[in-house]
């Protein structure tokens, strides 16, 4: 064999797939954002960098773990169309999945998503379909497309392979990242997928770990998080495995989203904001505490939101007092 040859063959032995790069994310400590009281008590706030996935978010793991099931149940075969309502991250997540695999996807989407959402899912050669009446609108004509025959719906919002993915890897990744010393994890609730499945793992292995959900507040309107008419409530949701729900004030979240970027140097959407903040109000209560919170997505899906280009240097202590 030539050296030319045995050098590519030397390299091939590293060649991965795709869907080998879902999951396995960094957890990173915060540096700055932390108030000088938070460091003085011991607390520990960890950051879960989800925007290090293949498609940019927490959603690639569920994606590819509904797709992936459904074939070895024999639910589907490549080539078959595939349909999922969506507010913006599961659906570019689905298209980058269902490209991988082979089918044809289609994605029902809330017209204000931005704009970046909607070109990435395009992107992967996923049909968009736009709903001007909301998520809940989009879910309802989802399953009304699977009824007329047009094809299956995965439904991230009933479907328990959204939460076993974070149960099989989630889970499991911040374990073994904290050395099993995490007190309190924390993360936004949109289907619920990414909270009930950590949760059930984390608690597996200390029933004593917080587990703290965000929803927005009554007046908020915030991306990936829900505060969903008991209606909607998706049927993968076990209130049993969360400890407390924050509600999460829209300016705030933004306000920290601004400052993960500045003083982290971590750029992420609104939900992460919203989970930083919220892990600097548990840091506060709990000395000594090891917490960890979802960064779900990277900021660059925000960008035509114009949220990046405010001045926060006049709120900032106004948002932290009202925190």
């Amino acid at each position: 064999m030539s050296a030319t040859a045995m050098s590519n063959a030397n390299f091939i032995t590293h060649v991965t797939t795709l869907a080998d790069c879902v999951g396995q994310t960094p957890l990173v400590q915060l540096q700055r954002l932390p108030e000088q009281e938070h460091i003085e008590n011991g607390a520990t706030l960890l950051a879960k960098l989800e925007g290090n996935n293949p498609a940019g978010s927490v959603k690639d793991r569920p994606a590819f773990n509904m797709i992936y099931q459904a074939e070895q149940r024999g639910d589907i075969k490549p080539g078959d169309t595939l349909i999922e309502a969506t507010s913006g991250n599961t659906g570019i997540a689905l298209a980058m999945v269902a490209a991988m695999r082979g089918y044809p996807m289609t994605l029902l989407m809330p017209t204000n998503s931005t704009q970046e959402r909607k070109d990435a899912m395009i992107a992967y050669g996923a049909t968009l379909i736009e709903v001007d009446e909301g998520m809940e609108a989009a879910r309802d004509l989802a399953l009304q497309m699977q009824a007329d025959g047009k094809g299956i719906v995965l439904d991230q919002f009933n479907n328990p392979d959204n939460s076993q993915a974070h149960y099989l890897t989630t889970g499991p990744e911040l374990w073994a990242q904290t050395d099993g010393k995490i007190t309190h994890f924390i993360s936004s609730m949109g289907t619920t997928g990414t909270i009930t499945g950590v949760s059930r793992y984390l608690k597996e292995q200390n029933p004593d770990v917080k587990i703290i959900g965000l929803q927005p507040d009554e007046d908020a309107s915030i991306a990936g998080i829900r505060r969903w008419p008991a209606a909607y409530m998706p049927g993968i949701f076990d209130a049993d495995l969360v400890d407390e729900i924050m509600d999460v004030d829209q300016r705030i979240a933004e306000v920290y989203m601004r400052k993960l970027a500045k003083t982290e140097g971590i750029f992420a959407g609104v939900s992460s904001g919203a989970a930083a903040w919220a892990a600097t109000q548990v840091a506060k209560n709990n000395p000594d505490a090891v917490i960890a919170f979802i960064v779900c997505d990277r900021g660059d899906r925000y960008l035509s939101t114009g949220l990046y280009n405010v001045d926060d240097s006049h709120i900032d202590n106004d948002a932290d007092n009202a925190a």
